[in-house]
């Protein structure tokens, strides 16, 4: 009886131990699937889209967020989504400004296979009532989009979190705008160069985030500068879990500054992202 009592106790403990382990590795996530914006590597892929872009998903990118006035790189939007099909790739999504944004553009966009299209940028308003006239122009675009099956958002910057005259533009973007019909991107880098508790924030309007852009930061101070993920300030394995934990869908790799060069940055983040636990 007490040899059984001891193997009884030992094998208690032994189960106990595999079974902590067992759920931290479950507390810990990965990104199973990422992207990257293509405006990451503006500076060569007007060269030779195609080339680029295979680049991009042997990297590891699995999906593309477009830019531009022409989205699909001088391809139709049906030869695009072939194209990228072949290399392993969906495009699902792209930025496009506000003028540029019509219900030619958003077919096209329907055509190449896209899920949504995404306002870049807008600049700071001046009132409360200039924020709340950007959110009737995303509802008439994201009305358009539903007609197609797509989603209209919008993508800040630092200055769409910044504190001016008692406001934050961001907030009256998404209260005075239609779940159902406008979404947001957050670009974590820019909410967290403005200060803002990207992780708080995501906790308070999580579920109107369905996209995110990834991108580090060196310094804040006295002006942005950004680097490569894995040697910068800001503490993505924090701001990912409460990324994914709020429901976010797509996670896009973007950078605008480089210690090299942009495809030797983009390797870099697609490396990081692989490894990373959180």
């Amino acid at each position: 009886m007490i040899i059984n009592r001891r193997k009884f106790l030992q094998q208690s403990a032994s189960l106990a131990a595999l079974a902590f382990i067992t759920n931290d590795l479950q507390a810990k996530g990965t990104l199973k699937q990422f992207g990257c914006q293509l405006y990451s590597i503006r500076d060569v892929l007007p060269k030779d889209p195609k080339n680029y872009m295979k680049q991009l998903a042997d990297m590891g990118y699995k999906y593309f967020e477009s830019y531009s006035k022409d989205p699909f790189w001088g391809m139709a939007p049906k030869d695009a989504k072939t194209y990228l099909g072949d290399i392993g790739v969906k495009m699902v999504s792209t930025h496009l400004g506000l003028p540029d944004t019509n219900e030619e553009m958003i077919a096209k966009c329907a055509e190449g296979g896209l899920k949504y299209v995404i306002c870049p940028a807008i600049g700071m308003q001046p009132s409360a009532d200039a924020w709340k006239q950007k959110a009737e122009a995303f509802t008439k675009n994201g009305e358009i989009c539903k007609k197609y099956g797509l989603r209209y958002g919008y993508h800040n910057h630092a200055y769409s979190f910044q504190n001016a005259n008692g406001i934050k533009g961001q907030r009256i973007l998404l209260e005075n705008t239609d779940p159902s019909i406008v979404c947001f991107e957050l670009d974590m880098c820019w909410s967290e160069a403005a200060g803002e508790n990207s992780i708080e924030h995501l906790k308070q309007y999580g579920n109107r985030y369905e996209l995110c852009h990834i991108k580090q930061l060196a310094t804040k101070d006295p002006k942005p500068q950004q680097t490569d993920l894995a040697s910068g300030i800001i503490d993505y394995k924090g701001l990912l879990r409460a990324a994914k934990d709020s429901g976010i869908k797509y996670f896009l790799v973007e950078q605008e500054q480089y210690p090299v060069g942009p495809i030797e940055s983009m390797k870099s983040d697609a490396i990081y992202l692989k490894d990373l636990k959180f």
